[in-house]
């Protein structure tokens, strides 16, 4: 039987980690007071854009590596259609703004890459870094907030390897490519949207044959709490579309996120006494290595959703750092970031900057990126094993 002290504590007690939560509100107001005084009030948005979607990816478990992996092991496609959901609602946004050049007055333009050699092989290897890394871009920022180790691992070796490729992107930018492909400006506007919508349609319904043929099942789901989570994914869909339309608008292009990974390793480089200037693969970069991070949008962004998934974290009281890793989970952080790390900027981006982002600004590179990171994630899967994780 409660005594009445513990009756008003029981009564009193808050139902989140107040101290996680409060942390992550004071660090973001830091960063966005900083990033204003230093870059703007824009870069200051940019910020908190970025912790909605820190928020938005861990309250939704809105990852594309799960939804993947899931897809090819037990043929669950809802991941998958979810993607197809929020790659919709972008293209319906963006389209029309790209094709004008300008949204709501301000200039934008899109991620456009060449189609060649370096983002087949690089999209391939970044889907089994994927696989063994336990994330993607979005994922490994989102998992590192709501207070993963492993993923703080992964995350150092997803820097590393971007740091390594910059040293050999002259050779994979050499090989064979048809150069940028705008499916906006080669067929028009609505001959564009019209057949991206029927692609990401077709898409979805692929997935509902698989899972009607391998009588795929799921418990009801449970009603969503907005603020401790979790959140139905659909929703998290809908919300990163429009995320990523306010990016477009107050960055002028669109999210992004692994070029930050290679500017922050180019900085820990320098503060180690290198001389990037002489490194000619780098001498493009020097400005940007030693001007304040807070200049770079991606940066800005990749600080906010760290701190919006750790915010997501502590409201659902899941911050609760594993301080002890096994062999396998060492060893598979290590591999799959350096994978990630060098895939990503070999195929101009990961999963947000080159899928998302790429399709969402009508670049035939965005596909070619799907495809082979696909791949390549089937390969993961099955490699996974080796490590001591489950293929689903």
């Amino acid at each position: 039987m409660l005594n009445r002290e513990n009756m008003v504590g029981a009564r009193g007690a808050l139902p989140f980690d107040a101290k996680v939560v409060g942390a992550a509100v004071v660090l973001l107001g830091v960063l966005a007071w900083q990033a204003q005084a230093t870059a703007g009030g824009n870069m200051a948005a940019l910020s908190l854009v970025g912790a909605l979607m820190g928020m938005t990816l861990y309250h939704a478990s809105f990852g594309f590596t799960a939804a993947w992996r899931r897809f090819t092991s037990t043929g669950d496609g809802q991941g998958l259609r979810a993607q197809m959901l929020m790659l919709g609602l972008a293209v319906v946004l963006f389209f029309p703004a790209l094709a004008a050049g300008e949204l709501f007055g301000r200039q934008v333009w899109g991620f456009v890459m060449p189609v060649g050699v370096s983002v087949v092989f690089g999209a391939f290897i970044f889907g089994i870094g994927m696989q063994l890394g336990g994330g993607c871009g979005s994922g490994t920022l989102f998992t590192v907030g709501g207070g993963s180790t492993r993923m703080l691992l992964t995350l150092f070796f997803f820097i590393v390897g971007s740091v390594v490729a910059i040293g050999h992107l002259p050779f994979w930018y050499g090989l064979p490519n048809i150069g940028g492909v705008s499916v906006i400006a080669t067929l028009g506007l609505w001959p564009a949207l019209l057949l991206h919508l029927v692609l990401f349609a077709g898409i979805a319904a692929l997935t509902l044959g698989v899972e009607r043929r391998r009588g795929v099942t799921r418990p009801p789901a449970s009603a969503a709490d907005w603020l401790k989570g979790p959140w139905p994914i659909f929703a998290g869909a809908i919300a990163l579309a429009l995320l990523n339309f306010a990016t477009l608008w107050l960055a002028g292009r669109p999210w992004g996120i692994t070029s930050a990974f290679a500017l922050w390793g180019g900085k820990g480089l320098d503060a180690a006494g290198a001389d990037l200037a002489s490194w000619h693969n780098w001498s493009g970069m020097t400005g940007a290595v030693e001007r304040s991070v807070l200049f770079d949008v991606t940066s800005v962004m990749n600080f906010g959703i760290v701190l919006g998934a750790m915010a997501a974290a502590g409201l659902a009281s899941k911050f609760k750092p594993k301080l002890t890793l096994s062999g396998g989970d060492i060893a598979s952080a290590v591999i799959g970031g350096l994978l990630l790390g060098y895939g990503a900027r070999l195929a101009f981006g990961c999963n947000i900057g080159a899928f998302f982002s790429g399709i969402a600004s009508g670049s035939l590179h965005g596909w070619v990126w799907l495809i082979a990171a696909f791949a390549g994630s089937i390969v993961g899967v099955r490699l996974r094993p080796l490590f001591g994780q489950s293929r689903s």
